[in-house]
């Protein structure tokens, strides 16, 4: 891993030494899976070497490169004809290879590869190797199998009219609520109408815009943008959740890189050593360490005296979590451009976009505030705006934090060692258990060890949870949350498809031997949630 997004296969030995100190690994040696790529061979392009620092100055939508494996890629122009739209954006400057592939589960023509490439990345000392290894068979087997059974039923891989009727209803229920809210006789009326304007607000957030900011809404592209904007429609920020969500949260789930965790600490103290942005390692996932304050999430964190009442306090702190967005996180990352080790030019180097994010928090406010203000006086309005905030930040936080953060669960980390090379960790629970060393066993005979502890589908399935699978209400209700595994799987297909795929995904994952954990329900999810915060409060750090 090159400080950017994902790894570089060419720079990274045929086979490493792995010395294990700690239960961490030195290094890895993923050795890419090529599928959909072009063949090796000798070309223009290829004798055209780019050094990393100059990826990552094309880093806006006026001047996008991308890498894919070590092919550099100018997509600026290809932006305008992307079936998946400007979407492809969220790459520049960046290493797209887990995007490139996860988004794309049908492949990629490799003429398209090869007419947008430019070079090749240059050999550098310097970069850090990845976390993650490609070099198995179970994700490309997922893929093939998975795009067989949709097709077998007739159903596209991106949204139809199953998930724009259901948008329809929730988007026609929210503004009833809004309208009820500013109508209401008494404030006890409208309070109740704010609290279902808030539930409903959250359903706009799993079941409407998580898909169109996937790109799996609509197989059109405009319905696709204007489904993303709904975010900004309940006052956050659709940018603000594809740089975290899409860029750190998704490709690094559960993954924490210490050095750059302890940089993010120290900034504003007098131990502070911020490193430019172009040297930073984008494999950490912005989810464990930032979604929620005084919280211990990840077991590499060290324990605050106040983490022992974290299972307590927690469901009270979820319900600030669109509140925080709204008025800090979205601000922070719209004038900084960044989030943390995220580089954030790839949106906001736009200018059109800095209006749309500025013009949309100006007039959200204006129906979600102002009016209720208006109708019922200003001190009731503020009470009218922060019970919707607090309904849908509850409402929203339980339905994403029980499907990585809870009981059986697994976290991985990355470090420089003493002599400044990276070590990983191996992925596992916060009781130090690898579930995958336990199922190994159970894998058919012909796939027996074939899949890496590290490899990166693999990571998903033991850093995700389901819940309720293979329920089509619950389906429905979660916007796909339910099925969390199939969702990091395959980011790109609707959540609408998850009921019909998931037991396809549960039996290759029985057949290579990797974890697919599942509860019940979502109340045996949530309180083992509470339970593994109440273990992280007391655990010393592994």
């Amino acid at each position: 891993q090159r400080g950017g997004t994902f790894f570089n296969p060419k720079l990274i030995q045929k086979q490493a030494d792995i010395t294990v100190n700690r239960n961490t690994i030195e290094s890895t040696t993923p050795t890419f899976n090529t599928m959909c790529l072009p063949a090796e061979k000798e070309s223009k392009e290829e004798k055209n070497l780019i050094t990393i620092s100059e990826l990552r100055k094309h880093n806006s939508p006026s001047d996008a490169w991308t890498l894919v494996n070590d092919k550099v890629l100018d997509i600026t122009k290809f932006a305008d004809r992307h079936p998946g739209g400007e979407i492809i954006l969220l790459a520049a400057g960046k290493d797209a290879t887990v995007l490139f592939h996860s988004y794309h589960p049908k492949g990629v023509p490799k003429a398209i590869v090869e007419k947008l490439t430019i070079g090749t990345i240059q050999p550098d000392a310097s970069i850090n190797h990845s976390f993650y290894d490609w070099n198995s068979p179970f994700y490309s087997t997922l893929c093939e199998r998975v795009v067989e059974r949709l097709q077998s039923i007739d159903r596209p891989l991106r949204g139809n009219t199953d998930i724009q009727i259901k948008a329809l209803m929730i988007l026609a229920c929210f503004w009833t609520c809004i309208i009820q809210m500013c109508m209401a006789p008494n404030l006890t009326f409208a309070i109740l109408w704010s609290m279902t304007m808030g539930f409903f607000a959250h359903l706009v957030g799993t079941c409407i815009q998580h898909d169109g900011n996937h790109g799996s809404f609509s197989t059109n592209r405009y319905l696709n943008t204007i489904a993303g904007w709904t975010l900004d429609m309940i006052g956050a920020s659709a940018f603000t959740w594809q740089i975290q969500h899409m860029l750190g949260h998704h490709p690094y789930t559960n993954l924490l890189d210490v050095h750059e965790d302890e940089v993010r600490a120290n900034i504003g103290t007098d131990k502070e050593t911020d490193t430019p942005m172009d040297t930073k390692d984008q494999e950490s996932d912005p989810d464990v360490f930032s979604s929620f304050p005084l919280m211990r999430m990840h077991p590499a964190h060290q324990p605050e005296w106040y983490h022992k009442y974290q299972h307590l306090y927690a469901p009270v702190l979820f319900a600030f979590m669109t509140l925080a967005k709204v008025f800090q996180q979205d601000v922070e990352i719209a004038t900084s451009h960044r989030l943390y080790h995220i580089d954030a030019n790839c949106i906001y180097g736009n200018i059109m976009n800095k209006i749309r994010f500025w013009a949309m928090k100006a007039l959200s406010m204006v129906y979600m505030l102002v009016l209720p203000c208006y109708f019922h006086g200003i001190r009731n309005g503020i009470i009218l705006f922060a019970v919707g905030h607090l309904m849908c930040g509850e409402t929203l936080a339980t339905m994403f934090i029980v499907n990585h953060v809870i009981e059986g669960v697994s976290f991985a980390q990355k470090d420089l060692s003493k002599d400044g090379k990276r070590q990983f960790s191996k992925i596992a629970t916060a009781q130090g258990v690898t579930p995958m060393e336990k199922t190994r066993d159970t894998a058919t005979e012909e796939n027996k060890n074939k899949v890496p502890l590290n490899d990166w589908a693999a990571c998903q399935c033991q850093t995700s949870v389901n819940w309720s699978p293979g329920s089509w209400f619950w389906n429905h209700f979660s916007g796909g949350l339910s099925h969390q595994i199939e969702h990091h799987l395959f980011p790109s297909i609707c959540h609408t498809n998850y009921v019909h795929i998931q037991d396809i995904v549960e039996k290759t994952c029985r057949e290579f031997g990797v974890p697919y954990q599942a509860e019940p329900n979502l109340l045996t999810a949530y309180f083992k949630m509470l339970k593994h915060l109440k273990t992280m409060g007391a655990q010393k750090v592994l």
